[in-house]
């Protein structure tokens, strides 16, 4: 198999981008795209560093984002699984993606910028939930805006169906790649007290 390793060959197969998928980039949160990403409760981070790429989910019950100014986002770090892969990437390397989804909406949007990590405590203090607040926040710099294509979403048809049935739980990939010394049954059986317990 070969493989393309030359930009110009790259560019060679898919031609020039149209107009608008330049036009559409903004610095800044523009109203429209403020309203848009103000609507998104979920997003993927992406982050790069020393170790490697990441790709870590992010959701909340209310924007998944804060803005701080036109071009500067706020996401707490909820608690998680404490491996902290996107937040080592953060320290090493700021090269984030953010990409917002909302539900019913083809369209993505995706952010491209630089994020530090604070405990700054009045920061944090902003975001506190239920006498809870995020160990730390990321604070994003925009580098770009731009809505993605939304043919993905489409061909996906990710929000009129559901595959799920059958699907394995994390309790049995647990117990599968750890040759049954953890998950199973009762690991998924204690997974929604446990949530609810450490949602904030």
């Amino acid at each position: 198999m070969e493989y393309i390793e030359d930009i110009a060959a790259l560019e060679a197969l898919y031609g020039t981008p149209g107009q608008p998928s330049l036009r559409k980039v903004a610095d800044h949160l523009t109203p429209l795209y403020r309203k848009w990403i103000m609507a998104a409760r979920f997003a993927v981070l992406t982050t790069v560093g020393t170790g490697g790429t990441d790709g870590s989910p992010r959701g909340d019950d209310r924007p998944v984002v804060t803005e701080l100014d036109p071009r500067t986002l706020a996401m707490p770090d909820w608690r998680g699984n404490n491996r902290l892969d996107s937040l080592r990437n953060i320290v090493s390397d700021g090269r984030v993606s953010l990409m917002f989804m909302v539900p019913g909406s083809n369209t993505v949007v995706r952010i491209n910028g630089l994020a530090r990590l604070t405990a700054d405590a009045d920061l944090r203090a902003r975001f506190e939930r239920k006498g809870r607040q995020p160990a730390t926040v990321i604070v994003i710099r925009i580098s770009e805006v731009y809505t993605q294509c939304a043919r993905a979403v489409m061909r996906a048809g990710l929000w009129s169906r559901d595959d799920s049935d059958g699907l394995p739980t994390p309790g049995e990939i647990l117990s599968e790649v750890s040759s049954g010394e953890e998950g199973g049954a009762e690991y998924d059986a204690a997974w929604p007290a446990r949530a609810a317990k450490s949602m904030w």
